[in-house]
């Protein structure tokens, strides 16, 4: 049976990927912070930052976190041979025009990081392959949706843009989990990258509005003028932070799934929130 180091198993999209790790063998994760044993996982006290290398028996590595982090991680360790699979984000593209200078900065360090992975796999015959999530729901843990659930609870009407209607691919978590396991053993994924959308693409206001008739019963959108929805934000001391994301709420952010599906079986199910 091979063995794995799982980097981010903590996180979301680990804990979605926890109940298939029996069938990928046993695991070394290291975390931040105390874990539930569970089956298969060895649980170590440690940071990708200061982790060291990987143990001599290691068949594979998983990277469900920072892309940019993994990376540098790759670099200062080298390890030889094993299998890689590792989290980016559609974000590497969908953020790259951004009118916000961070949000283009994070776009370059994800493209960097891709690179950097791929050189890793040229040198050293490592097969390696980058996932591209969509906007990522249904763990709770999500920066997007849930927080906007949160808001929507509280104040019973949740503040929206007009303009704010680009098409989105929401990918549920557990979708993502699955894609990570089965590219594992294709060999179609090796040397590539892939996008991972989910399986609908809804306007980007009708995904927030379903998405709080789920958990935000009886809360509402109340739909602004962009301009004033702008202007609120400044107000409120947020017209930096949501510059970028007011930009990028009028683009469409889809991907196509064929590629994965293609290589790995990717079937990702409609959102259901």
């Amino acid at each position: 049976m091979s063995r794995g180091l799982v980097f981010g198993l903590s996180g979301q999209v680990g804990q979605a990927l926890l109940p298939l790790l029996g069938e990928v063998g046993p695991i070394l994760a290291p975390s931040r912070w105390p874990q539930a044993p569970a089956p298969g996982v060895e649980w170590r006290h440690d940071s990708l930052e200061a982790f060291g290398a990987a143990p001599e028996a290691c068949d594979f590595i998983l990277s469900l976190g920072p892309l940019d982090a993994f990376a540098a991680w790759l670099q200062r360790t080298r390890p030889r041979r094993a299998r890689i699979v590792a989290l980016g984000s559609m974000g590497v593209r969908d953020k790259r025009d951004s009118p916000d200078a961070r949000e283009r900065e994070l776009a370059a360090r994800l493209a960097g990081a891709e690179q950097v992975l791929f050189a890793h796999g040229q040198a050293t015959g490592a097969a390696v392959t980058v996932l591209r999530p969509a906007l990522v729901y249904g763990g709770g843990r999500d920066r997007s949706l849930t927080p906007l659930a949160e808001r929507a609870r509280r104040w019973r009407l949740l503040p929206w843009p007009r303009g704010a209607t680009g098409l989105r691919q929401p990918v549920h978590v557990g979708d993502v989990a699955r894609a990570v396991r089965d590219c594992l053993q294709a060999e179609a994924s090796h040397g590539r990258a892939f996008d991972l959308p989910g399986g609908e693409r809804l306007r980007f206001d009708a995904m927030v509005a379903c998405h709080l008739e789920r958990h935000a019963p009886g809360a509402r959108l109340l739909r602004l003028p962009d301009a004033l929805f702008a202007a609120g934000a400044r107000v409120a001391g947020r017209g930096e932070a949501l510059r970028g994301w007011l930009w990028r709420a009028r683009q469409d952010q889809v991907g196509e799934l064929d590629e994965a599906a293609a290589a790995f079986g990717y079937a990702p199910r409609a959102f259901t929130p």
